[in-house]
């Protein structure tokens, strides 16, 4: 099956480089999504549109709440859905496919924020990610995969005295750690990393935290599927501590054996 094609990967290790290198030209859709969730708001909504159908892109990666995703469509069948898309609501269900372990059934709605239609009929799209999405029943495959789906919201923490805004500080310390690490080993200038957490409440930073494990995405998957923040976390925690232990490893065999 063939798959839309990246402009490049949505997913960014470095927070201090843009995600996205949007094309030129490119028009707005008809309505713009709401700005990302800060702490004022209590919690993320699930804005659900009209109908429980969605159309779906399998492609081999994972989309978060939050990100963003370029991509550009030539293949016949989802030229097809984008045409649909632009006249109705702008939403499709992105979700993971891997040829090893087959297509995920938990992905992220997807909404075009800008576009661009080529003379060839092919498509520049920016999307950004919203609300998660439970596949429970497939309703059709031609000319483009169609779904039913249910939402998906994270649950209240089953550990009611963990304290979610410190965990997520946590976090974000051990990601500027790995980041001041990782520049040094690869030459890059030793400067101060910039506030990653952005006002973030815990469930959006740990999206955010996740959209950063590139390379990784069945890892990126089995943290999407998570309906309790503090797992997910707590998981990305000790994710971010074991990259630091080996990249301290690293550190220590470059300085004894340093490269000429």
């Amino acid at each position: 099956m063939a798959l839309p094609q990246l402009l490049h990967s949505p997913q960014s290790s470095s927070p201090s480089t843009s995600l996205i290198s949007p094309k030129p030209h490119l028009r707005p859709a008809p309505n713009f999504l709401s700005p990302p969730h800060r702490r004022h708001h209590p919690s993320l909504s699930c804005s659900a549109s009209k109908s429980d159908e969605l159309p779906l892109f399998p492609l081999p990666l994972v989309l978060f709440p939050g990100a963003i995703l370029p991509l550009q469509i030539f293949e016949f069948r989802y030229r097809m859905m984008m045409h649909t898309l632009l006249h109705t609501d702008l939403r499709f269900g992105v979700i993971y496919t891997d040829p090893s372990t087959g297509t995920a059934d938990v992905g992220c709605v997807g909404e075009v924020v800008k576009h661009e239609r080529l003379v060839d009929e092919r498509f520049f799209l920016i999307c950004k990610g919203q609300e998660r999405f439970r596949v429970t029943k497939l309703l059709r495959t031609k000319p483009y995969f169609v779904a039913q789906v249910s939402w998906l919201e994270d649950r209240p923490s089953s550990d009611q005295l963990q304290d979610l805004d410190a965990l997520a500080d946590d976090v974000e310390a051990y990601m500027k750690d790995v980041i001041r690490l990782s520049n040094r080993l690869n030459g890059k200038p030793d400067k101060d990393v910039q506030d990653l957490r952005r006002n973030l409440f815990p469930t959006p930073f740990s999206f955010f935290v996740a959209s950063t494990f590139e390379g990784a995405p069945r890892e990126q998957q089995a943290l999407l599927e998570l309906e309790d923040t503090a797992m997910r976390l707590n998981r990305e925690k000790d994710t971010l501590k074991n990259t630091l232990n080996y990249l301290t490893a690293a550190s220590a065999v470059k300085d004894v054996f340093p490269t000429t």
